[in-house]
């Protein structure tokens, strides 16, 4: 299988036959991590940066009555906050949706790479504002936008992000989310959530099963989702010029 994280990072800035081997040997021992397992959790203190290769995980917080918010999907070549390392102790916590191929960076890594391979460290800089940038956009989903809109707009935003990694199989990817952690991600409850699946199927716009998500009619759920996908700069590889 291709990296992920490899080819995300080609996608902001070119690298180097050097670049390319370091992120060759700093993934080439993943450990395999079961669905619903914490990575890290909230009040720990981080002492490696962990990268997703393969699986879906999230970041989430629990609320002081107990249910959850989940604030992010990391999707095969994300890293969970790069440079996590330097926090006292989490605000958040980390954990997989489905069986994953987790790899964890040692903070001499992770410094090794800021101080000696720029374009490495000028593709993770704009990821970051990427991820700032997907941040707003659920802030959005939850405050502005419809129960329909908020789902197919994740939708529209998975199948973008998965194909720019190679991940998209035709019209659709594999999605290892229940409808109550959905409901947990735009903020609404299961019921609500299965409601909103049964209106897209009967809308003829998805087919969602324990294989994954299939979306039959792109530009129909990007319209109903107001879907633009410039807030992911992926257009325009390596960002502006130096």
């Amino acid at each position: 299988m291709p990296n992920a994280f490899i080819r995300k990072l080609n996608l902001f800035a070119p690298l180097s036959g050097p670049d390319t081997k370091l992120l060759e040997q700093i993934c080439s021992k993943p450990l395999s991590i079961n669905a619903r397992q914490d990575l890290i959790q909230e009040g720990e203190a981080p002492d490696v940066v962990h990268l997703i290769l393969d699986g879906f995980a999230c970041r989430y917080k629990i609320v002081p009555e107990g249910t959850r918010s989940i604030m992010a999907y990391l999707l095969p070549g994300d890293m969970c906050d790069w440079h996590a390392f330097i926090l006292r102790e989490m605000d958040h916590s980390v954990a997989t949706l489905s069986p994953c191929r987790v790899v964890e960076i040692p903070r001499a890594a992770v410094l090794e790479i800021t101080d000696k391979y720029p374009a490495i460290t000028r593709a993770l800089w704009w990821i970051a504002l990427v991820d700032e940038a997907v941040l707003r956009e659920w802030i959005v989903n939850v405050s502005r936008r419809s129960a329909t809109e908020a789902v197919t707009h994740l939708f529209c935003e998975l199948l973008a992000r998965l194909e720019a990694v190679g991940l998209r199989v035709e019209n659709g990817f594999e999605f290892p989310v229940t409808q109550s952690e959905l409901a947990d991600t735009v903020g609404m409850s299961a019921v609500h959530a299965n409601r909103v699946i049964q209106e897209l199927r009967a809308r003829k716009l998805i087919v969602l099963n324990p294989h994954g998500l299939q979306i039959l009619d792109i530009e129909a759920l990007k319209q109903l989702a107001g879907f633009r996908p410039n807030y992911l700069h992926l257009s325009i590889k390596g960002g502006r010029e130096a």
